[in-house]
C-alpha cells in the first residue's frame, strides 16, 4: 500500500531531470477491493509520471529546536460517508485530507465529513496550512534570529516583521489559560 508523500501545487526537486517543478497532479494507481492505492505517481509537467523516489521535497531553513523538526504531513483518507461519484465537485473525489502530527498515521487533525462536503477547497487549503505550520514557525524563528544578530543593518520594514514574528512566537509558546 502507498501513501502520497507530496501534494498538488507542492514545489519539488526532480532528481532525475535536475530541475524544480510544481506537482500538477497526484495520480494514485488503485486495485479493486483495496482501501489504499498500490502506487502513487506525480505529474510535474515534464512529459512523464514520476515516482516519489525521483522527487525531493523543498527544504526550509530550520533551527535545531524540536518544534521545528516535527514532520507534520497531509494524508488522504477514503470518504466513508459518500461514494466518489456523489462528490465529483471535490478537489480529490472520494478522499478527504487528514493531518498526521505524530510518527504514527493515526494522531492529528481531522475534519467532519459534512463540513468538508460544504467547503472542500477551503478545507484543502486549511489542511496544507496546518501541515506546513512547523516549517512556518521555523521561518519565523530564523527571521527573529537574523534580525537579532545585526539590528543596525536591518531595514525598518523587516524589523517590524520580526517584531510581529516575536509576538506570534510568544502566543504559540504561552501556557493554556487555567
Amino acid at each position: 500500500m502507498a501513501k502520497a508523500q507530496f501534494h498538488k501545487n507542492q514545489r519539488v526537486y526532480v532528481k532525475t531531470v535536475g530541475t524544480w517543478a510544481l506537482i500538477e497532479k497526484v495520480m494514485p494507481h488503485w486495485a479493486k477491493g483495496l482501501d489504499e492505492p498500490l502506487r502513487i505517481f506525480y505529474d510535474v509537467g515534464l512529459g512523464r509520471e514520476f515516482a516519489a523516489e525521483e522527487l525531493q521535497c523543498e527544504t526550509f531553513p530550520t533551527g535545531e529546536a524540536s518544534e521545528a523538526s516535527e514532520q507534520w504531513r497531509l494524508v488522504r483518507s477514503r470518504n466513508k460517508w459518500k461514494p466518489a461519484e456523489e462528490c465529483a465537485h471535490h478537489p480529490y473525489p472520494g478522499t478527504h485530507p487528514q493531518i498526521v502530527t505524530g510518527e504514527t498515521d493515526w494522531g492529528g487533525w481531522r475534519v467532519p465529513g459534512a463540513e468538508y462536503d460544504l467547503y472542500p477547497e477551503r478545507i484543502e487549503r486549511q489542511a496544507r496550512m496546518i501541515a506546513y505550520a512547523p516549517k512556518m514557525l521555523a521561518l519565523l524563528q530564523a527571521l527573529i534570529e537574523r534580525t537579532r544578530d545585526e539590528p543596525e543593518n536591518v531595514p525598518e520594514d523587516i524589523s517590524t516583521l520580526a517584531q510581529e514574528a516575536k509576538a506570534i512566537g510568544r502566543y504559540i509558546d504561552q501556557d493554556a489559560p487555567q
